[in-house]
């Protein structure tokens, strides 16, 4: 699509057969609240990125924050972390980058039970997360299950503190970052690749095929450029809080925006939001990957 180029990385075959694997590893992962009742739409559903957009900030380096509190690594690694995504945000994405971030991400947990990383993840979500979320997003959420509709998130952050934030907002489920488990311990692979861009396309794509949701009347909610695979994938996309790419891309095409953001907030929130948000939170997402036990480990 010629008013694209330049804005989003060009994709090797192998990068997209990566990126379906990520996606079909993630639906596969992605679990219904059992308390929840059953849908009164079947066929439609509502998608929601998390970092900006139903957060204010990147989810992942407030995890990254809290588990450097309790010395899980230390606050000069978390300075790098959060640097690199602060050159992430200035320059953009590139494979280059990609790769060099997801190793020494994968360095952090490698090796590490995962019972220990897990059992962090909902005090430090209600220390440092809760206060975040953004009110006009979680109303938008309460309105498709109010309509009968499954709400899920779609992040690049690992899947299970993805899910840690759906229960707490009450919604479907979460689709997010899934990592290799052998024995309870994580291995330092990923399966497939960050949960990023086209990634969250293929999850979506394979949920809504197990599922039996009809795309076309499926909404998504972003705030970033990279998000456009999952955006241009259903029949409602909302940019919400937008960068200035996807703004201008969503009043070409007549998409609703929404933003509620303050100047105040935003000035508040700029270098967490640098620290993870879009691309980088994938790759960063392996830093503290939290990954539910991979089935064929245990079997």
């Amino acid at each position: 699509m010629a008013p694209l180029r330049g804005l989003l990385p060009r994709r090797s075959r192998k990068d997209g057969v990566s990126a379906v694997l990520a996606g079909a590893a993630s639906a596969a992962a992605a679990e219904v609240e059992a308390d929840l009742a059953a849908p009164v739409d079947r066929t439609a559903a509502a998608f929601f990125d998390v970092d900006n957009t139903v957060m204010q900030g990147a989810s992942i380096y407030y995890f990254a924050k809290g588990l450097a509190a309790r010395k899980f690594f230390t606050s000069t690694d978390l300075a790098r972390f959060a640097w690199r995504e602060v050159r992430f945000r200035v320059s953009g994405e590139s494979v280059q980058h990609m790769a060099k971030a997801r190793e020494a991400a994968l360095a952090f947990v490698a090796g590490h039970d995962v019972e220990e990383v897990v059992a962090l993840c909902e005090d430090i979500y209600d220390e440092m997360m809760a206060e975040r979320i953004w009110s006009g997003t979680r109303a938008l959420a309460e309105q498709h299950l109010a309509g009968g509709q499954r709400v899920w998130l779609v992040t690049a952050t690992p899947v299970e503190l993805a899910r840690i934030i759906s229960s707490r907002l009450t919604l479907t489920g979460a689709l997010g970052t899934v990592s290799e488990v052998e024995n309870g311990i994580y291995t330092g692979r990923l399966i497939g690749e960050p949960l990023h861009g086209p990634a969250k396309a293929e999850a979506i794509r394979a949920l809504a095929e197990r599922e039996g949701l009809e795309l076309a009347r499926c909404s998504a909610y972003s705030d970033s450029m990279n998000d456009l695979p999952m955006l241009e994938l259903v029949g409602h996309p909302t940019a919400i809080n937008p960068d200035p790419d996807l703004a201008a891309e969503a009043r070409r095409r007549e998409w609703p925006i929404r933003d509620y953001r303050t100047g105040r907030k935003v000035a508040r929130i700029g270098i967490p939001a640098a620290a993870g948000v879009g691309a980088l939170s994938g790759a960063a997402a392996a830093a503290v990957t939290i990954t539910r036990r991979t089935r064929s480990a245990t079997r």
